[in-house]
């Protein structure tokens, strides 16, 4: 299981955002708690379930073991997140989801 950041950084409120996925709403859940973010603070009825962290917590994720992905990964994970949330609202327990595993570029390639 893995917990993931995008590279997003959307404006808004004098910040800059991006957002936070795991493999399981469990997973996912315990590693907010554990950089500080509060449970209200989850999306659950966004187009994908997710938390949104500013660039700052995005670097604190990343030392603590968060993947970063890009929007195909990251979408990913969210459709399994969704499909977990509402298997859970109808009473049903989900199959776990397969992990999603972020595609490294090389670092001779320049990143735009």
């Amino acid at each position: 299981m893995a917990v993931y950041v995008d590279k997003e950084q959307i404006p808004w409120r004098g910040k800059f955002w991006c957002h936070l996925v795991a493999d399981s709403l469990g997973e996912l859940h315990t590693f907010a708690a554990a950089l500080g973010l509060k449970r209200s603070w989850f999306q659950e009825r966004a187009s994908y379930p997710h938390y949104d962290v500013t660039l700052s917590v995005r670097e604190r994720a990343l030392k603590r073991g968060a993947i970063s992905v890009g929007k195909t990964e990251m979408l990913k994970s969210a459709r399994s997140l969704k499909a977990e949330l509402a298997a859970l609202r109808a009473g049903v327990q989900p199959l776990p989801a397969p992990p999603v595993r972020a595609v490294q570029q090389p670092a001779s390639l320049p990143l735009y």
